[in-house]
């Protein structure tokens, strides 16, 4: 099956297509319907693909095919199948689908609905691309294209003052980052000759990656650091993690999609991708760790003052970035993976429970809420199992991800930032928890919005 892996980002690029030929008159029914399936084909593929690597050492394979030669230069597109991006198509399609069905009913009546389904499938085709990219200069343009989908999603309804400045404050801050990324990314070429990532590996291995200017552990260091800083900007660390927040202006299906499986993913994914490099250079790895970790404590605090419900789980999210970037810094290269992996799910889980609620309530705001138990079940103990989860209780997959990174931290010898990340563990079961309380509990705040309130369809 993994010959066919190139069917995985084709599919949800095949629905765009056809979602833009029918244009915006499109049923509604029809437009869900061929995303979702489209999807769904592509998460399918994606697990026959897994299952047939196995668990075990495999090869790399790679298929690449030529796309333009420049001077003596030959430059190729294809793509590449891995455990780790293997892993990655699972995570993503599966969470883009659960978005694409659950969007079926939040946008529904929205006079932009085909549209909103144009650019999801665009989205999820972008991140796929980017995952199954077997060379730096096809990861740089998917890289791009995801923060362009970004911005249109975020800025879905730019008649909203706020949602068109928060589209624009994601675009430029991510493009801050962006710049860091291309720098390193050229700084490689130049010194190895090629973007293939095999290629730069075996170079920096073999102590060939100087340049007259600079020593082959320099450029290592340079361009990992470089590369970590594009990294920053997508993965919302601080201090570019100022545009996550905002975010939340755009529909709250973008929201989970966006901080769970693709354009935050995006960041950690590229320094896992990358880490043979990263591994050739402690001060790169020291830089990865504590950015990490500070932005893991830093983002656990500014959630426990939120009172918009959105914004709590947004601030989450970039802690929780925060002990993934940090367990790649510490040496954790599986525990950073393995968190990546576990948190698309909860916090996916966590972003649609958020949004089934104001949808029901039309409020943001926790302290217009209360008592919704009563009138929402199904909402409340699917939240209650995210909100367990992302607390880190046992059995829940955040317990065995999130410690597993904080006890490779401590036995890695960085006490600091074990206690950054044992803190922030504190910090995230509280808010999350005031979250579930001054939602579901209690006795409702504003009795208009109470009788207003009613589970999804």
């Amino acid at each position: 099956m993994v010959q066919y892996a190139w069917l995985v980002p084709l599919l949800p690029l095949v629905a765009y297509v056809f979602l833009l030929v029918l244009g915006r008159r499109a049923p509604e029914g029809i437009v869900a319907g061929v995303s979702v399936l489209l999807t769904l084909g592509s998460f399918v593929l994606s697990v026959l693909i897994f299952r047939q690597l196995g668990p075990g050492p495999q090869d790399v394979v790679t298929y690449t095919f030529h796309w333009l030669t420049v001077g003596s230069r030959t430059f190729q597109v294809g793509y590449q199948v891995t455990h780790l991006n293997a892993l990655m198509m699972v995570v993503v399609t599966l969470v883009s689908t659960l978005v694409l069905l659950f969007s079926k009913a939040y946008m529904h009546k929205d006079e932009r609905f085909p549209v909103f389904y144009q650019y999801l499938n665009l989205f999820v085709f972008s991140m796929l691309g980017l995952v199954v990219s077997p060379n730096l200069l096809q990861l740089y343009v998917f890289w791009e294209l995801v923060g362009v989908c970004s911005y249109l999603l975020v800025g879905f309804w730019y008649f909203k003052p706020e949602a068109a400045l928060a589209a624009k404050k994601s675009f430029i801050v991510t493009r801050i980052g962006d710049v860091g990324l291309f720098t390193g990314i050229i700084l490689l070429f130049l010194s190895a000759g090629s973007f293939d990532y095999h290629t730069i590996f075996q170079a920096a291995d073999a102590h060939k990656l100087g340049l007259s200017w600079i020593s082959n552990n320099g450029l290592i260091t340079l361009s990992a650091i470089l590369i970590f800083i594009g990294a920053v900007g997508k993965s919302a660390q601080f201090p570019l993690h100022v545009w996550l927040p905002d975010a939340m202006e755009g529909p709250t299906p973008v929201s989970a999609l966006i901080h769970a499986a693709t354009m935050v993913a995006a960041g950690v994914y590229l320094v896992a991708r990358m880490y043979p490099l990263f591994a050739l250079s402690p001060t790169a790895l020291s830089t990865v760790a504590w950015i990490g970790g500070i932005t893991a404590l830093l983002a656990s605090l500014i959630a426990l003052t939120q009172r918009d419900i959105k914004r709590v789980v947004a601030y989450s999210t970039i802690s929780q970035l925060g002990y993934m970037m940090m367990a790649l810094g510490v040496g954790g290269y599986v525990y950073g993976v393995f968190h990546l992996m576990t948190h698309a799910f909860f916090k996916a889980l966590l972003f649609l429970a958020a949004g089934s609620v104001i949808h029901a309530v039309d409020t943001q705001d926790l302290f217009e809420m209360g008592g919704l138990r009563k009138k929402m079940p199904v909402t409340t103990w699917t939240f209650l199992a995210g909100a367990l989860a992302l607390a880190g209780i046992v059995p829940f997959a955040g317990f065995w991800s999130k410690d597993d990174i904080l006890v490779v931290t401590l036995q890695s010898g960085h006490t600091v930032l074990y206690v950054f990340g044992l803190v922030a563990a504190f910090a995230t079961a509280f808010y999350i928890f005031r979250v579930f309380f001054l939602t579901f509990t209690g006795e409702p705040r504003v009795q208009e919005k109470y009788n207003h309130a009613h589970e999804g369809s």
